[in-house]
Parts: C-alpha cells; sequence; structure tokens
C-alpha cells in the first residue's frame, strides 16, 4: 500500500514538473512572437555599428609646383540604429594627423634693446601637421576630457608623451615646467598661422543614410613622412568606436633627389653649397661690373 502511494506521489510531482516546463517553453514562444521581426534582428546583431574609412589616395607627391591638396575621405556606417539615424545623433570627427616629432617652442624678450631666450619647452611628440573635419562643433559632439584623450580638435592636441609606470599609468609631470600651457598654446597658433593646424565644422556629410565623407584640404608645407587618417564614431555624445588608414606623403623629382643627396652626403653637400655660393657672387660682380 505505501509503495503505491509513494509511486502515485513520484507520478504527480513527474507531471507538475512536465506542465511547469511546457508553460515556461510557451511564454519564451509568446515573448518571441511578441517582440516582432525587428526585435529578434537587433538581438541577433548585437547592437554593434561597424565602421570602416577610405581614402581617395593613399600616396600624395611634392613636387616643386606643389600647392596643397585635397583629401577625400569616405566611409561606411553598418548596423546603425534607424532611430539614432533619423534624429542624426551620430557624429563624425576625421582627423590627418601628420608624423609626430620633438619640437622646441622658445620665448624671447626685448632686454636693453636686444632680443634674448627667457624661457623654452621641450615637446616629444607634437604632430607635423594636423586637419581635422567634424558634422558638428566639437563642444557639441564630446566633453572636453575625451577630447583630450583622443587629440580631438586643435586645442586638445596631444603635444607630449609621458613615461609610465609599472601599471601603465602616467608618471607626473615635471614641476619644473609652470608655463606648460603657455608654450603649448604659441605653439598650435603658431602652426595654425603656417595652415599646418587647421580644423573645420559641418564638412563631414552623410551622403546616404550608411555612407559619408570629408574633404580635407591639406596646405602647400605639408611635411613629409608617413600621416595617419583617423575617423572617430560618437552616438549621443558617448565614443563608440574608431577606424585608420595611412597616408604617405614624398617629395619627387629634382627636389627629392637633392633632398636624399644632402641627407646622405652632407659635408659634400655643404662644400658644394659654399663653392656654387662664391661662384654666383664671382659670376655675378662680372655681369654686373660698372666701368
Amino acid at each position: 500500500m505505501r509503495r503505491q502511494v509513494a509511486h502515485s506521489r513520484r507520478r504527480a510531482d513527474g507531471g507538475q514538473a512536465g506542465r511547469l516546463a511546457s508553460s515556461i517553453a510557451a511564454a519564451l514562444v509568446a515573448l518571441a512572437l511578441l517582440a516582432g521581426p525587428g526585435t529578434r534582428d537587433a538581438l541577433a546583431a548585437g547592437g554593434d555599428e561597424t565602421f570602416r574609412i577610405g581614402l581617395s589616395t593613399d600616396t600624395i607627391s611634392i613636387t616643386s609646383e606643389f600647392t596643397g591638396a585635397r583629401l577625400v575621405v569616405f566611409g561606411a556606417l553598418d548596423n546603425a540604429d534607424p532611430q539614432i539615424l533619423r534624429q542624426q545623433r551620430y557624429d563624425i570627427v576625421v582627423v590627418l594627423m601628420g608624423p609626430r616629432r620633438p619640437v622646441i617652442v622658445r620665448r624671447k624678450e626685448r632686454t636693453l634693446g636686444i632680443w634674448i631666450n627667457r624661457g623654452s619647452e621641450n615637446f616629444n611628440a607634437a604632430p607635423a601637421s594636423y586637419a581635422l573635419a567634424a558634422t558638428r562643433p566639437l563642444a557639441d559632439i564630446a566633453r572636453a576630457e575625451l577630447r583630450g584623450r583622443l587629440s580631438i580638435g586643435v586645442d586638445d592636441i596631444q603635444l607630449s608623451t609621458y613615461a609610465k609606470d609599472a601599471k601603465g599609468r602616467d608618471l607626473p609631470r615635471s614641476p619644473e615646467q609652470p608655463n606648460r600651457d603657455d608654450f603649448a598654446t604659441a605653439l598650435r597658433r603658431i602652426r595654425q598661422s603656417s595652415g599646418l593646424y587647421d580644423q573645420t565644422i559641418g564638412s563631414v556629410q552623410f551622403v546616404s543614410p550608411t555612407l559619408f565623407r570629408a574633404d580635407l584640404q591639406l596646405p602647400a608645407n605639408l611635411p613629409v613622412g608617413r600621416h595617419t587618417a583617423q575617423a572617430f564614431l560618437f552616438r549621443n555624445g558617448v565614443f563608440i568606436r574608431e577606424d585608420t588608414a595611412p597616408l604617405i606623403v614624398v617629395k619627387t623629382g629634382f627636389e627629392a633627389a637633392i633632398s636624399d643627396f644632402a641627407v646622405h652626403n652632407g659635408i659634400v653637400y655643404g662644400l658644394f653649397a659654399v663653392v656654387l655660393a662664391i661662384f654666383t657672387g664671382w659670376f655675378g660682380r662680372l655681369v654686373f661690373k660698372r666701368d
């Protein structure tokens, strides 16, 4: 009798467990149906945007007639949120940064009628050139701390790199450099006036819901070397991801041959320049000699 009762209880418990599992499965199916195809697609895609850029050219050749160039950066944004696209809350910032090089900025002051150096500052990684294009004003795209970390904007370019400790943190800056911001501002101002640092707002445009382009105007004194094009994607002011592409700037023609010869044969080039200067002066004296 007891065995029959126990057996009956096990069958009842098993039936309840089966009915509970069936109910949970039915609820999940109903939830999936209510979610609709759009939600299922978003869940499958993970909601992650993909972001790629390309350049109109990967090499710029500088000759004696070079007066500047226009670089077109184009890209594609996939898996974008349609609602955010309609609201135009995706922002893109495109930067072309020249090779980083050490720079010394000196401050001159007039003393007793003579201009002398009264201070200097070393920047060990200042970009030789910098061009930026953005969809909107930078202050509307990202906060100041993020702009500084990503070197977005002329005022937020990182001009130096610092040594790091064992945990990867930046070591403190030297307290003997109280006017560093003044020197950095002067360097940015000098390079902006020469056209090496430039930024334009509104020059990144979406040509379709997923394709965009940016026009960068490069100066005539564009430095040679490896440049890096960077594109940053923001969604509602939040940095999402970035993509990069290289650009090589080289000298070509007779100027390139002279430059290479001067670099690899400095002494010979210097002697030749002195002899050429002497000959030019002597020849000019003969030509313009007065009787």
